[in-house]
């Protein structure tokens, strides 16, 4: 059998299948798929898996503990003409999406709508935009490799849980660290309006638990008020979100220039006339690059400390319990010169944006893959009751993965 005839071929099932044609079609498929963060994300899955195996492809799915979630990564393998070695490129994609409840839809949210020059539905933007984008190019990077002209390896990652703390992507990193593929570059497709973010800040999240002891409020002397340490802690965190807003080693290239600290939510106490002896309260950290945790972790533990003794002066059992919930790392961009002078040729906009919201790029980075943050949409769209994308900017991001292709291609 020809080269042709085998990529008629796997044109042909793909046609029987039914599968879409185009971008929007993809993404209209992709958002009826209610992927909803606390869902399964395997209908997706199966779907695109059931896709990339009609043309050809060997599809690597990685599980999450209860097996009612899954990664997908698939390569497009090097053409046999190919006289480079290189670990190729990856196009990389969240598949779940955060929830619409209590958010005022004017559409059914899972039902793809096309309202003038936009189409609107949950992950719209964020980003299954960029996902049926990438699938789009899929036929075309393997008629390029059937026929030995495709120079690198074309990688598809697909994740779950990003949007509860990126739990998906270490494990699609693990795999290809078993299997020995090291990816030379990484395209991560969040929404940046189809221009380049080459850095982002990381975020952890902590839960802070301050055991106080119950006393009738006519008697506080007998108790210790878990609520009033606890605002001497907040207030110390506040203190030390200003003393870093003020470094030396800020970067102005992100949009906001400083690491932050900021209190999300707070609870505690029963009844006004009872000393609480509970009050529990949360904070991120969303630290530039340079920076690490232990920067506002060593004086925070410090000031739990002391507040901690002050307390157990007075009652030996109380205390404070300081957590990590969530740890996202930052992405950087110590090595990624290469790949930034390749997307500015291909958006033919050279300007690097570093922005303070995190996404899957910082693993990438920290597995040693050159990352770069870009794909269609807004992300002031991102999480919002009629989320949507403009029609331009799939057409902006269909191009560009064609120009991408076309730079990977032997000519």
């Amino acid at each position: 059998m020809t080269v042709s005839t085998r990529i008629d071929n796997i044109n042909q099932t793909v046609q029987d299948a039914h599968y879409p044609k185009d971008s929007i079609d993809w993404l209209t498929r992709l958002i009826g798929f209610d992927t909803v963060s606390r869902h399964s994300n395997l209908a997706l899955i199966e779907d695109v898996k059931s896709y990339c195996e009609q043309l050809g492809l060997v599809v690597d799915l990685t599980f999450n503990e209860a097996k009612n979630k899954a990664n997908l990564f698939v390569t497009v393998p090097a053409g046999k003409n190919s006289d480079e070695i290189n670990h190729g490129l990856v196009l990389s994609g969240h598949t779940d999406v955060v929830p619409v409840d209590g958010q005022d839809w004017t559409s059914e949210p899972f039902t793809a709508t096309i309202r003038g020059d936009k189409l609107y539905g949950r992950g719209a933007c964020d980003m299954k935009g960029f996902i049926a984008c990438a699938l789009t190019l899929l036929p075309k990077a393997v008629q390029l490799s059937r026929s030995g002209q495709l120079r690198h390896p074309l990688h598809l990652a697909l994740s779950f849980d990003e949007e509860v703390g990126c739990l998906g992507a270490p494990l699609i990193l693990a795999d290809l660290k078993a299997r020995g593929i090291t990816p030379a570059y990484c395209i991560v497709g969040e929404p940046t309006k189809m221009t380049m973010v080459v850095a982002h800040k990381g975020i952890a999240v902590y839960r802070c638990r301050v055991h106080g002891k119950s006393a009738h409020s006519s008697l506080t002397a007998q108790g210790v008020n878990a609520i009033s340490y606890a605002s001497r802690l907040i207030s110390y965190v506040d203190t030390l979100a200003e003393e870093i807003s003020h470094r030396d080693d800020n970067d102005p290239l992100f949009d906001v220039p400083y690491s932050t600290l900021s209190v999300g939510t707070i609870q505690g106490g029963t009844a006004t006339n009872i000393v609480p002896n509970l009050c529990e309260f949360t904070f991120d950290y969303r630290n530039l690059p340079h920076m690490t945790q232990e920067d506002i972790l060593v004086p925070i533990q410090a000031k739990v400390a002391e507040l901690s003794a002050q307390m157990q002066t007075r009652a030996p059992e109380t205390g404070i319990e300081l957590m990590q919930e969530e740890s996202v790392p930052a992405m950087t961009d110590d090595d990624s010169a290469e790949l930034q002078a390749l997307i500015a040729a291909l958006t033919e906009d050279d300007k690097r944006h570093k922005v303070a919201y995190a996404t899957e790029g910082g693993q990438f980075t920290n597995s040693g893959i050159p990352t770069i943050i870009c794909g269609p949409g807004s992300i002031e769209q991102a999480h919002k009751a009629d989320e949507y994308v403009e029609l331009s900017e799939m057409a902006r991001c269909d191009e560009f993965l064609q120009k991408l292709l076309t730079s990977c291609t032997i000519k």
